[in-house]
């Protein structure tokens, strides 16, 4: 019996390890380079490696999802299909093309082992450190949070500066370089916001998804805010951030916003 007890709580261990491990979220594109007229399918994702599975839209809802051009703004909500959940969009008109959604504040409780460990791995030493100084780390954590991301596609061959859109979001990036006038070898920064602040110290992860293969690099924020790479790879990138704050809703202990924003190099 207390083997069998063992390896029931070592499965729901490995499950929870699961969870907290599939946190990156993103917006991925069937192709990131389109021409005039050709639809681009996106789907919601989540997961680690820059691979993952689709983001279930039946349990989390999508608050906000825009594509923003050079000089227009579409609400795309209604162009989901919640079977597949997948969102298929064309464009008239060749340009930067930004795609945005911010989803709902969900709801989860983890065992006091697995958040510490999940803000150790995510660079959250604010975090853990108060909760170590309140004597608090042997005891469970009720978190909200919400996704808020951003996806880059180019038609044509025709730049502009969409990219420097602030949107306001509770956590953003911003790049201060077309992600599409990049080439390999280049240098490029991002600025993160948090409140509409600079946020200085947050962990920074840049994933690269190229010839079947995931490469992940971490940073750190200056205190401008700015955090700067160099595109080794061609392929699909992301870049990841997260931030937690003491929770002012009292169904919860903290508060987090997830921020991404993925691109493509070509070849």
């Amino acid at each position: 019996m207390r083997i069998i007890r063992f390896w029931l709580v070592l499965a729901a261990l490995a499950a929870g390890l699961l969870i907290v491990e599939a946190h990156e979220f993103w917006l991925q594109a069937n192709r990131y380079f389109l021409t005039t007229g050709e639809k681009l399918q996106v789907k919601f994702m989540v997961g680690e490696n820059f691979m993952g599975e689709p983001w279930d839209l039946k349990v989390h809802r999508v608050e906000n999802l825009h594509c923003f051009e050079a000089d227009a703004t579409r609400v795309l909500t209604d162009s989901i299909d919640h079977t597949s959940s997948i969102l298929s969009v064309r464009f008239s008109r060749p340009g930067t093309k930004m795609l945005t959604m911010e989803s709902n504040a969900a709801f989860i409780e983890l065992e006091p082992d697995l958040f510490n460990a999940y803000l150790k791995e995510d660079g959250l030493d604010d975090v853990y450190s108060s909760r170590e100084k309140n004597k608090a780390l042997g005891q469970k954590a009720r978190e909200r949070y919400s996704r808020h991301t951003k996806l880059f596609v180019q038609v044509g061959e025709k730049y502009d500066d969409v990219y420097t859109k602030n949107l306001g979001m509770p956590i953003e990036l911003i790049p201060q370089r077309n992600p599409y006038e990049l080439k390999r070898m280049d240098k490029c920064r991002f600025l993160v916001l948090f409140e509409g602040k600079p946020l200085f110290g947050a962990k920074v992860r840049v994933w690269n998804r190229h010839d079947s293969r995931t490469t992940i690099q971490n940073f750190y924020t200056q205190k401008d805010g700015i955090v700067e790479l160099q595109i080794s790879n061609p392929g699909a990138w992301m870049v990841s951030v997260v931030k937690m704050v003491p929770s002012k809703d009292a169904s919860a202990d903290w508060r987090s916003y997830w921020g991404s924003l993925v691109f493509a190099i070509k070849p």
